[in-house]
């Protein structure tokens, strides 16, 4: 477990659900990947991630699906693709990647609370 935080340092996160509207491969990644294209709502817009998420997902299968994501971390270059957001997910027993699952739908941009 990591250090206890207060509920400020909590709220310096800023954890936000989007709609992925686009998702491919990306060879260009030194691990495999998939580029997704979030939608976050009006406030935020549109911003781009790359995910190591290739063992359990395909791109077809993520369109359309709510995703939770970190938005106000710097934009990080990977490769050819500056990844605006950090999208979130927990590793199973192998190490591959398991996306964090809203279990209702909610609109774009809202905030994790």
């Amino acid at each position: 477990m990591s250090d206890t935080i207060s509920f400020d340092d909590f709220l310096k996160v800023d954890v936000r659900v989007g709609t992925v509207v686009e998702a491919r491969p990306f060879p260009e990644a030194r691990k495999p990947a998939i580029i997704l294209i979030i939608d976050f709502g009006p406030e935020i817009g549109i911003k781009k991630s790359s995910a190591q998420i290739t063992v359990h997902y395909t791109p077809e299968e993520l369109v359309g699906r709510q995703v939770m994501a970190v938005v106000n971390f710097p934009p990080r270059q990977i490769g050819p693709l500056k990844s605006e957001v950090l999208t979130l997910g927990f590793e199973d027993e192998e190490g591959a990647v398991v996306l964090a699952k809203i279990d209702k739908p909610v609109p774009n941009g809202r905030r994790l609370m």
